[in-house]
């Protein structure tokens, strides 16, 4: 009998169809571990599994709780390295500027002069973001140096996780852009995500359709997957007259818009995946 440990927040719709597919898996025993209604000595493996499926909302208890596991030797998927790389969007950038994937600029800074200067060298609009987050809170595309000067000031006073100041070059992208999903060394689907607004997430409002995977989406894909340690992950893309550019690798992918839209039975290939972990371990 296989354990597998699902880390999970809460069940969404996501949650639900992977425990569905695990379900269905005769030799796998589920043990589910809710992230916050417990707690966990750090010297001590805190569930016997064979491998830990991670499956948190929030980003902190999700990197901790792995490299918790991860110290006892359990293998998680996507390990706490894949989290750290993909959870912060820095690290992400920093790691695809250096393996010379294409990806937009960005300019860091760590005040409120500095961030100025280093908006309006970027020039506008660009793109303001915070380090840390998803589903596009708290994005804004900074239009002029009145904005800019008011997000600033806005940012400040936030606290300590919003005076990093992370500039984005902006992407003037046609009306849409690419979520391609990306199971070990497979490029499995792509959707584009269409609004009229500049923020494309189907969480915000997004309307997904079928994106075929071409031979370009998937070589770049898998390169920049293997750049943040693989593992299962969507990465966000936008289309330039230059060719391909990735902007973001999310690592606690959320898929319910694009199992219909692609024909893929995502959560099903995830599953595969997951269960491949466990038989690397042994």
């Amino acid at each position: 009998m296989i354990r597998i440990g699902f880390l999970y927040t809460r069940l969404r719709v996501e949650e639900k169809y992977l425990l569905e597919e695990l379900e269905k898996h005769s030799n796998v025993e589920i043990i589910r571990i809710n992230d916050g209604n417990t707690f966990f000595e750090i010297n001590q493996l805190p569930e016997a599994v064979d491998v830990l499926f991670e499956r948190s909302i929030s980003y902190s208890r999700g990197l901790y709780i792995s490299r918790i596991f991860e110290a006892h030797g359990i293998p998680v998927v996507n390990s706490s390295l894949v989290a750290e790389r993909c959870g912060d969007k820095y690290i992400t950038s920093q790691l695809l500027a250096r393996a010379a994937i294409p990806t937009p600029r960005v300019l860091m800074a760590f005040d409120e002069e500095s961030a100025l200067q280093a908006i309006e060298a970027m020039g506008y609009p660009c793109v303001l973001k915070p380090v840390v987050g998803s589903w596009g809170r708290l994005l804004a595309k900074v239009e002029n140096r009145e904005m800019a000067e008011a997000l600033i000031e806005h940012k400040a006073t936030l606290g300590v996780n919003h005076q990093v100041f992370y500039i984005q070059e902006y992407i003037n992208k046609p009306g849409r852009d690419i979520r391609a999903f990306v199971v070990g060394d497979e490029t499995i689907c792509a959707i584009y995500r269409s609004s009229e607004n500049w923020i494309t997430n189907t969480a915000r409002g997004g309307v997904a359709t079928n994106c075929p995977v071409t031979d370009e989406l998937a070589e770049l894909c898998q390169c920049a997957a293997r750049v943040v340690g693989g593992g299962l992950l969507a990465l966000d893309l936008f289309e330039t007259e230059h060719g391909l550019t990735v902007n973001e690798i999310n690592h606690t992918m959320e898929f319910r818009n694009s199992i219909a839209t692609t024909g893929v039975n995502i959560p099903r290939r995830m599953i595969e995946y997951v269960l491949t972990q466990v038989a690397v371990r042994a």
